[in-house]
């Protein structure tokens, strides 16, 4: 998704001096192609102490103006949580939590009032989910932290929006499916990455604090805070002991 939204912010924000690429696996960030807009590439991983306080160093250093801050990165198992090695689901919680927070507070000092940041969090925020648990646990936590975000920066006029997509067509299943399969209705609603950044850059600019990509998305929203969150997950508890027995 990182990518996609490169090329958006090259497409609708042709007036910024440079972008900052931030990834923990600097092969992929040399994948990125050149763009008009120069690339500052940081190989960083922010759930590691010297990498954050490097990130904050050239912070100080550059003292740069962001305009626009982006948080793609996260990773997530699909499976029960006692079949998923507690290992893998603490690196879940480091990448999703503790690099979303690293990047974001660090930066704050640089935004300035029509700053905007854009937190990809997901539509698993919206309730506990048997079968990716740690995943969207860590999605509720990016989505409270978001929200509020947004209220403590709205007198500086810094639009803060998560970005609440469902499944969306990257490599990111290839390292969910380790241990279990998604279930076959996602695919149903798969997405474009690149209309999911498109639509998150739009109700940005917008100044929403929400953006869903997809009507089922927006209703599984609803459904999410209408229905008892104990039957959400007896129901999706049961569709993973089906899918095991399928």
């Amino acid at each position: 998704m990182g990518k996609e939204f490169v090329y958006q912010i090259q497409k609708k924000y042709k007036k910024i001096q440079e972008i900052w690429v931030i990834a923990r696996r600097e092969k992929e960030l040399e994948k990125l192609p050149q763009t008009p807009i120069p690339l500052r590439i940081l190989p960083l991983d922010l759930t590691k102490e010297e990498d954050q306080k490097a990130y904050r160093e050239k912070l100080k250093e550059e003292n740069p103006r962001i305009c626009m801050l982006i948080h793609c990165a996260g990773i997530g198992y699909l499976g029960r949580m006692d079949k998923i090695s507690a290992e893998d689901q603490i690196k879940e919680t480091m990448i999703n939590c503790t690099g979303l927070t690293a990047v974001t507070l660090y930066s704050l000092p640089y935004l300035s009032a029509g700053s905007r940041v854009i937190e990809l969090v997901s539509s698993s925020a919206f309730a506990p989910q048997p079968g990716f648990g740690v995943y969207a646990a860590t999605k509720a936590y990016g989505l409270s932290f978001s929200r509020t975000l947004s209220a403590e920066l709205r007198k500086r006029k810094i639009i803060v929006t998560a970005v609440c997509p469902g499944s969306v067509d990257t490599p990111f299943f290839k390292n969910a499916e380790r241990e279990a399969k998604r279930p076959a209705f996602k695919n149903l609603f798969l997405a474009d990455p690149e209309k999911v950044a498109e639509k998150a850059m739009y109700d940005s600019r917008s100044g929403k604090t929400l953006s869903i990509y997809g009507g089922w998305m927006k209703i599984w929203y609803v459904l999410a805070k209408l229905i008892p969150h104990p039957i959400i997950t007896y129901i999706l508890a049961n569709v993973e002991k089906n899918k095991k027995k399928g």
